[in-house]
C-alpha cells in the first residue's frame, strides 16, 4: 500500500496527557461493534452503494474518450458545470496527479459568480472544449443556470455539432435532464441511486472527467479496492477507517469539535477541500437515528502547509484546545528543485544551500507536528510514499468509509443531508420559481423586518 497513517500522536503521552489510551481504544469495541453491524446491514440490505465503487464498470466511460481520440479535432479540455459533491471530487483527483504527467485540461464551474465563467471562458479553446453538466436531480439551480447559458452558447457557436459537445450526468430515469437527454439525444453518463454526491467521486460523476484528461481510472478503483479490503477487518488495530472513526470521536468526547486538514503540498490542498464537504454534511445533524435532538458534528477547516504556518499555526499551538489535526504529507516527489549555494560565507541561508523544496516543506511538516504535540494538540499524518492513482483511489475510499464509521458511531445518519433543503427552497422563492410564493412572502416578511429594525450601516 503506498498509504501509511501515523496516528502515534492521538494517543496519550507525555506531551499528550489527555489523549486516548490504546486501553480506551481497546473499550470501543462496543462502538466499533454498532458501527460495523450497521456498515454490514446497510451494505447487505439496503445497499450502501460506495461500498462497491472499487468494482466500478468502466468500458462506457473508455468508450466515449476512444470515440474522442478518433474525433478530426479531440477535444483536449474539459469543463465540469456542477457543485459540491459533483465538483469538488473531480478538482481533488486532478490536481493531485495533474502534475505527475501530461494531462489535458480541466476547469470545474461550481459557483454562480460571473467573474469565474469570465475566467475559464477566457482560458479555453471552445473549439477544442467538451462540457460536462452533473446534477442528479436536473433542478440544481446553480449548475442549471449554467447549463441554460453554455447551452445557449455553444448552440450559437455550432449549430451543427452543439449535441457533441456537451455531456450529461445525471439520474438514470428519472429528472428534467434525463429528459432533455431522451428528447436531444446528449451522450450521457449515470449518478448512481445509491450513492450520495459527496460520495460520487468513484462514480461516473469523477470518473469521466479523470479519464478524459489522461488519469488511468483503473488505477484509481484498484487503490480504493484495496483500502476497502482494509476497511472490512473487524480488529481495529488493522482498519485504518476506524482508527480514524473511533480516535476522532473521542475527542469530540473531549470538545474538541474541530478538525484540520492540513496537506503539505499545494496537490493535496484540494482533496482537503473534498473532505470537508464530505465530512460536514454527513456528521452534522440535528437527530439521530431515533429522532432524538442531538446537534452534533466536527467542523472541518482545511490549511495548507507550509503557508499557513505564517497565518493560523499560531492559533493553533497556543489557541483554544478545541481541535484536532491530520497532516497530509507526500514522501517521494517526482519533480523536484535544488536551492543553490548562492551564500556559502552567510549562516542566515547557507543551512538551505544544496537541499530541495521537498526536503524544506517535509521538514517544516515534522516541525509542525512537533510543535503541536508539544503544545497538548493531538495530531495524525497520512503519508503518500509517491502521488499516483492507487494512493489517492486509497485515500478517497478511506476517508469515505471512515466518515460512514464515524457517523454510525455517533448513531446518526451519515447519508442524509436534510439541513442543505432549506437553503435550496428559500433559492427558489427568491428566483420565482413557482409553487414557492409562500416562502416568498415569508422572506420578503423577513428582509422588510430586518430594514425596519435599522441595524443596518451604509459604509460609503
Amino acid at each position: 500500500m503506498n498509504l501509511m497513517l501515523d496516528y502515534t500522536n492521538l494517543l496519550k503521552s507525555k506531551n499528550l496527557p489527555k489523549g486516548i489510551s490504546l486501553c480506551e481504544l481497546e473499550n470501543g469495541k462496543a462502538l466499533v461493534k454498532q458501527a460495523f453491524d450497521l456498515f454490514k446491514l446497510k451494505k447487505n440490505n439496503e445497499p450502501l452503494g460506495f461500498y462497491d465503487l472499487p468494482d466500478y464498470d468502466t468500458k462506457i466511460i473508455k468508450n466515449f474518450i476512444n470515440k474522442n481520440s478518433q474525433r478530426k479535432k479531440p477535444f483536449n479540455t474539459i469543463v465540469v458545470l456542477g457543485i459540491g459533491g459533483s465538483a469538488l471530487g473531480n478538482k481533488a483527483v486532478y490536481n493531485a496527479l495533474r502534475h505527475q504527467k501530461n494531462l489535458n485540461k480541466l476547469y470545474v464551474y461550481d459557483n454562480v459568480d460571473p467573474y469565474l465563467w469570465q475566467d475559464i471562458l477566457d482560458n479555453i479553446n471552445i473549439e477544442t472544449t467538451l462540457f460536462n453538466v452533473i446534477t442528479k436531480s436536473g433542478t440544481t439551480a446553480e449548475t442549471m443556470s449554467s447549463f441554460m447559458f453554455i447551452m445557449n452558447f455553444i448552440k450559437e457557436k455550432f449549430p451543427q455539432d452543439y449535441k457533441e459537445r456537451i455531456v450529461i450526468t445525471t439520474d438514470k430515469e428519472k429528472g428534467f435532464l434525463r429528459q432533455i437527454v431522451q428528447k436531444e439525444g446528449f451522450e450521457s453518463f449515470i449518478v448512481p441511486d445509491d450513492v450520495g454526491g459527496r460520495f460520487s467521486v468513484l462514480t461516473d460523476v469523477g470518473l469521466l472527467s479523470s479519464a478524459f484528461v489522461g488519469i488511468d481510472i483503473d488505477a484509481l478503483l484498484k487503490g480504493a479496492k484495496k483500502m476497502r479490503k482494509l476497511c472490512d477487518e473487524n480488529d481495529i488495530f488493522k482498519n485504518p477507517a476506524m482508527i480514524i472513526a473511533l480516535t476522532h470521536l473521542r475527542y469530540m468526547n473531549q470538545g474538541k469539535n474541530i478538525s484540520v486538514m492540513m496537506p503539505y503540498s499545494n496537490a493535496l490542498y484540494d482533496l482537503a477541500d473534498w473532505y470537508r464537504q464530505l465530512w460536514a454534511e454527513s456528521l452534522g445533524k440535528k437527530v439521530d437515528l431515533e429522532g432524538k435532538e442531538v446537534f452534533t458534528g466536527q467542523t472541518p477547516i482545511k490549511a495548507l502547509g507550509a503557508t499557513d504556518q505564517h497565518s493560523q499555526v499560531q492559533l493553533y499551538v497556543e489557541g483554544p484546545k478545541d481541535k484536532v489535526f491530520t497532516f497530509l504529507m507526500v514522501e517521494n516527489y517526482k519533480i523536484d528543485f535544488t536551492i543553490p549555494n548562492i551564500y556559502p560565507e552567510r549562516a542566515e541561508v547557507n543551512y538551505l544551500s544544496n537541499s530541495t523544496f521537498s526536503k524544506l516543506l517535509n521538514s517544516e511538516c515534522i516541525a509542525t507536528e512537533l510543535a503541536l504535540t508539544e503544545a497538548n494538540c493531538p495530531n495524525m499524518t497520512i503519508k503518500f510514499k509517491t502521488l499516483n492513482e492507487e494512493s489517492i483511489g486509497a485515500f478517497i475510499y478511506l476517508y469515505e468509509a471512515a466518515t460512514i464509521f464515524t457517523g454510525y458511531m455517533l448513531n446518526i445518519n451519515p447519508l442524509n443531508q436534510p439541513g442543505v433543503e432549506a437553503g435550496k427552497i428559500a433559492t427558489y422563492a427568491l428566483m420565482n420559481k413557482k409553487g414557492f410564493e409562500e416562502t416568498s412572502q415569508k422572506i420578503n416578511n423577513y428582509i422588510k423586518n430586518k430594514e425596519k429594525q435599522g441595524n443596518i450601516l451604509c459604509l460609503n
